[in-house]
């Protein structure tokens, strides 16, 4: 009997919660800060790794652990910022067939190619520290501009991006 009663409760807390309804666009709006959120733990995992290689290098200027620490807040603010434009891009670009410059672009390219960037720093840093590298103060030099390069694009796009999606209070 308990069993049977257990189903049935079951079956009537479904229909209520089934009744429950949720407004779309805040469902969507959850889903994009979970999204945004991920991409900043992802930012900040790859930031470590680029720190950890440039705090494991001896006799360079990167010997304090705050390097590690501003590595991942850098990393997690550029991609939070930077990897995921806004809808209004995507809306706003023409087919492939169009010549017509639509002004997003440069964001578009700008974000490519700091996601780029930065993802063969964090890349080559991972690889350094799994394969026990030592290797010279230049390479190492290299790794860090293509962390600092990358994460500042990803930045300035995003920066970009959400300076033109601002309402204006122009009347036209």
């Amino acid at each position: 009997m308990k069993i049977s009663s257990a189903i049935s409760s079951a079956f009537s807390l479904r229909r209520q919660v089934g009744s429950l309804r949720i407004a779309r666009s805040s469902l969507i709006k959850s889903a994009h800060i979970l999204e945004r959120i991920g991409l900043a733990a992802v930012g900040a995992s790859c930031g470590l790794y680029v720190g950890a290689t440039l705090l494991r290098q001896k006799g360079g200027m990167f010997e304090s652990g705050w390097i590690v620490l501003i590595t991942m807040l850098y990393g997690a603010l550029s991609y939070y910022v930077g990897i995921d434009l806004s809808g209004n891009v995507a809306r706003r670009a023409t087919s492939n067939i169009s010549e017509e410059w639509n002004g997003s672009e440069p964001a578009e390219l700008m974000s490519a190619a700091g996601t780029f960037s930065a993802a063969i720093a964090a890349t080559l840093s991972v690889s350094i520290l799994v394969l026990d590298q030592n290797l010279p103060n230049g390479l190492i030099g290299f790794v860090a501009g293509c962390w600092v390069v990358g994460s500042s694009l990803q930045v300035a796009a995003g920066a970009m991006t959400r300076s033109s999606d601002a309402p204006t209070n122009e009347q036209r």
